[in-house]
This record gives C-alpha cells, sequence and structure tokens, in this order.
C-alpha cells in the first residue's frame, strides 16, 4: 500500500467508561479533519481505499472492533487496538473513568511505482 495521508482524531467517553465509543468518536474526529477525495483525485473507485486505523485506549481489548469498521462506508480497513490513550479518575473517586481514545487514520491504495 502507498501510504497518501495520515489524519489523527481524539475521542472520549466521559461518564459511561465505554471504550468503543470513545474510539468511535476518535475515528469520526479524525475523519472530520480530512476532506480531500483521495480515490477521484488518483482515478480509484472509493471501494479500493486501504484504510489502517490505530487505536490507543487504556483498555484495547475492550473495543469493538467491527464497530470501529462500520464507521467506514467503503474501503478495506485494518483496524489495530493497543495500549494508549488515557483513563481519567473521577474526583470523587467513584464511578466509570473518563476515557480518551487516540486514533491515527493511514489511507492508501495499492499504486504501481511512477518508474514501472
Amino acid at each position: 500500500m502507498q501510504r497518501l495521508l495520515v489524519e489523527f482524531g481524539m475521542g472520549t467517553s466521559l461518564r459511561r467508561g465505554d471504550y468503543t465509543e470513545a474510539a468511535v468518536r476518535g475515528v469520526k474526529d479524525a475523519l472530520w479533519h480530512n476532506s480531500i477525495n483521495l480515490a477521484e483525485l488518483f482515478g480509484f473507485e472509493k471501494t479500493d481505499m486501504r484504510i489502517r486505523v490505530d487505536i490507543g485506549v487504556q483498555n484495547p481489548d475492550a473495543v469493538d472492533v467491527d464497530a470501529i469498521k462500520a464507521v467506514f462506508p467503503y474501503g478495506e480497513t485494518d483496524v489495530c487496538v493497543q495500549h494508549g490513550g488515557l483513563d481519567i479518575a473521577r474526583p470523587e473517586g467513584e464511578g466509570n473513568p473518563t476515557i480518551m481514545a487516540n486514533v491515527a487514520l493511514t489511507v492508501g491504495f495499492l499504486m504501481e511505482p511512477a518508474d514501472a
């Protein structure tokens, strides 16, 4: 895959302690940063897009990867969830922490080298 674009996002789950919700919000935040129509620019179909989604949260096993993939209407998506992000304890020490997820989206296509 030839990497053409990398975007970053951050998402939170303020009260529910939902790692998937925080990750989905981070993906959507990263998508809002991008308004470039790469497929048309390079003469590809949108379904040809290769999208790598890297997500960092404190509890990677709690993220529903299928829910992340469902955010993307087209393209081949590879989701990698790893330890990262941030959990912020409530000041009173009770209830779920505020969860912060960090997201990086890498978008590209399978392209032939320019000198081929």
